[in-house]
């Protein structure tokens, strides 16, 4: 597991369970929250970095996909970047919503609305993989297959 790095909400508790359960988890945590007290000590390995927009940069590099729980503003920026960065093809990665209870759901009326718009070609509307149960996730992950990039002269962020 590669998230934020921190203790509490939660993520913190997830990555508490990961851990019980014999699993590997990293944290990337921005230098101004680990001096706010707020990294997680029992990771595997907790990587500091300069602020933010290192930390956007550098989660994505470590993980081999990016799931979005119902959390808060920080996931969902994290989550639109990394689905962004996919378009013009900087990875090929899979990105997924847990959507628990609906709550990702306004986002896909969003996207629905951006496609109908013509401001959203489908191929990437339709490439997050989307599902309300945890197994029914991993399961449509375990046989997503990358969007083509949308050109080769998109800019590398």
């Amino acid at each position: 597991m590669v998230y934020g790095g921190g203790r509490v909400g939660l993520m913190g508790t997830i990555a508490d369970a990961a851990r019980t359960a014999g699993g590997e988890v990293f944290g990337d945590m921005p230098q101004v929250l680990v001096d706010g007290e707020l990294a997680h000590p029992g990771l595997t390995r907790l990587e500091v970095v300069p602020d933010m927009h290192a930390r956007k940069r550098r989660m994505p590099e470590l993980a081999d996909g990016c799931v979005g729980l119902p959390d808060g503003a920080g996931a969902l920026d994290e989550l639109c970047g990394v689905g962004t960065w996919r378009q013009p093809g900087n990875h090929a990665k899979p990105v997924a919503f847990l959507d628990v209870d609906g709550f990702w759901q306004p986002l896909r009326s969003m996207l629905d609305r951006r496609h109908g718009q013509g401001v959203q070609d489908l191929q990437f509307r339709d490439s997050p993989v989307v599902a309300s149960e945890p197994q029914a996730l991993l399961d449509a992950l375990s046989v997503r297959q990358a969007p083509a990039a949308e050109s080769s002269t998109g800019s590398k962020n």
